[in-house]
């Protein structure tokens, strides 16, 4: 009986054992086969590119790119006894001050975001602080509640965005341009939408993210080492121009001083190098501030210069004459009726601001008799006289650098074969171009007869500083190198004798003709006019291409009280820069 009891306890005792051994098997395989909430042993970092510059020929940064960054803390974390060491130690990294950074905390509980707008280098200084608080321990070990496992999320500094700055104002607006902001996966960067910004968007945007994996150190930190991946950020390309800041600043303060003493509605100019088309000036009186664009701004986020398309006026008899002169159909000294300044065409009188009996064919642009080029345009047939214009450029896009052209328009040949159409398009009117259009048109002229693309670009700028010159567009033959030569003599003529003799500039070969337009409102003709005066001022060695379109001066509407002046100013300009040098001879005086 006592061994049967001692039997029952074995086996009971042996059961037992059995039952907790499968118990500890099964507890073991579910521990092995349920997922666990391990930290990784790897760690990914990634980093945004920036936008690429825009870079003045001298060098200035005009348009440059500020990478953004946000902070970001988690309260709950956050030791109430460190809460003001915190506070104070964020101020002075980051210059935010105490009283902001304590009323974001005391908002929420939980994810706060101190700062959206965290400069890089400061940026920077925060992270290191955020790996000092870890070490003062200001933030605590919490149990997540789900995992069972501790962790610390303290001070968190991430890219946030880009934002694009301008060091210098308004200068060379509305060339540069202006961006807007685009959000993509809570990152804001930079799109180009008028002038530089948006012709040269897919050369300036960033051209890789950065991206880096490996193991991870106790503090979750990457380890760099043969084992780690890194791809480096490469940020878009830096787009230099050909203009140099300090000459345009010059240009830009003669324009807005002439607005003022003109009361014009706008003043533009260009410089522009005859041999090669680097242009060195682009500028307007209208400008704007990309960072702060008001209403009032509106119509000044056009560039003129190729947005403005108008009626040039009498700048287009040199254009005419040197198509006359080509063809063979005028000699400079033929005589010309100027009918004592009023000649009737069909039902149309043409008139002249001065009255002329006779002319040289030549000094009918010296002079710019109206009543003159209206006769001799009709020795040109309305094909010719329209493909003349068309081959010197106008209706179509004067350069590849700018976006958003207003080519103008041209009188079908058709409608040119009409004697009142052609005499009436032979001054300047009945068509439409804009400044750039007639800086390319005039380059013949100081070229030999061949007409330049202008050229804004210098060269491309990568991140490692390899500079990639822009090539330059081939240059067309428009007139025979004996009619520019001839034409260019007339110009100069023109300077020395007729409507352009504010321009003279002793020491320099100064050419150039005047243009006066009435303005078109509503289909009809008003006492509102546009003044132009497109010429070229040389020394022995540079050859410039100089234009300046005045729009409704109310002072004066004389091309040669408006125009002209400020074409002397901007020379004067060029010659205390260096960019011309006056073949003067100094006498000096002697004492005996």
């Amino acid at each position: 009986m006592i061994n049967k009891n001692k039997s029952k306890k074995i086996f009971s005792l042996y059961v037992l054992i059995i039952v907790g051994f499968l118990i500890f098997l099964t507890v073991m395989l579910i521990n092995v086969l349920k997922p666990r909430h391990l930290p990784s042993q790897f760690v990914q970092e990634s980093s945004r590119a920036g936008r690429g510059n825009i870079i003045s020929a001298d060098g200035f940064h005009l348009a440059t790119t500020k990478k953004l960054y946000k902070a970001v803390v988690n309260t709950r974390y956050l030791d109430p006894d460190k809460k003001e060491l915190f506070v104070e130690l964020f101020s002075i990294y980051s210059g935010i001050d105490t009283k902001t950074i304590r009323k974001k905390l005391s908002k929420r509980r939980g994810v706060v975001v101190l700062s959206y707008s965290i400069p890089q280098i400061q940026a920077h200084y925060l992270k290191t602080l955020s790996r000092e608080l870890r070490n003062f321990k200001v933030f605590m070990e919490l149990k997540n509640k789900k995992t069972g496992l501790y962790s610390i999320h303290g001070l968190s500094i991430l890219e946030s965005g880009e934002s694009r700055i301008y060091p210098y104002g308004n200068l060379l607006t509305p060339i540069i341009g202006y961006p807007h902001k685009i959000e993509e996966d809570g990152y804001t960067f930079i799109e180009g939408v008028k002038g530089l910004e948006k012709r040269f968007d897919g050369a300036l945007r960033a051209r890789q993210n950065g991206k880096s994996r490996g193991k991870r150190d106790v503090n979750s930190y990457i380890i760099l080492n043969k084992d780690s991946f890194t791809k480096s950020e490469i940020d878009g390309l830096n787009v230099k121009l050909t203009i140099p800041v300090a000459f345009e600043i010059k240009i830009e303060k003669i324009l807005d001083r002439a607005k003022e003493d003109l009361d014009a509605k706008e003043i533009m100019c260009a410089v522009m190098d005859s041999k090669t088309g680097d242009v060195y000036a682009m500028a307007s009186s209208n400008r704007y501030f990309p960072k702060d664009i008001k209403r009032s701004d509106y119509s000044s986020l056009n560039s003129g210069m190729i947005e403005y398309s108008f009626e040039p006026g009498s700048v287009i008899k040199p254009i005419t004459f040197s198509l006359l002169l080509e063809r063979g159909l005028v000699n400079p000294y033929d005589l010309v009726n100027g009918h004592n300044g009023r000649f009737k065409i069909g039902r149309k009188i043409i008139t002249d601001e001065h009255k002329f009996d006779w002319l040289s064919a030549e000094n009918v642009i010296v002079y710019s008799s109206n009543v003159g080029i209206a006769q001799l345009a009709q020795k040109l047939s309305g094909y010719d006289f329209y493909q003349g214009l068309l081959s010197f450029g106008f209706s179509k896009p004067s350069t590849p650098d700018l976006i958003y052209e207003k080519v103008g328009s041209l009188p079908s040949p058709k409608r040119l074969q009409n004697e009142i159409y052609k005499a009436t398009s032979s001054y300047g009117y009945g068509m439409h171009t804009n400044l750039m259009q007639l800086m390319r048109a005039y380059s013949a002229f100081n070229n030999n007869g061949r007409m330049v693309y202008p050229k804004l670009i210098s060269s491309y700028i990568d991140e490692v500083g390899k500079e990639d010159k822009s090539a330059y567009k081939e240059q067309v033959q428009v007139i025979k190198s004996a009619t520019a030569q001839r034409m260019k003599k007339i110009l100069i003529k023109t300077v020395n004798k007729g409507t352009g003799k504010k321009a003279i500039t002793e020491g320099l070969i100064v050419g150039g003709k005047t243009g006066t337009a009435h303005i078109v409102e509503k289909g009809v003709y008003v006492s509102k006019y546009n003044t132009a005066f497109m010429g070229f001022a040389n020394d022995t060695n540079n050859n410039y291409t100089i234009g300046v379109i005045v729009v409704q001066p109310k002072k004066s509407h004389f091309a040669s009280q408006t125009a002209v002046p400020v074409f002397k100013k901007i020379v004067d300009v060029m010659i205390e820069d260096s960019y011309l040098k006056p073949n003067v001879i100094k006498q000096t005086s002697s004492t005996y």
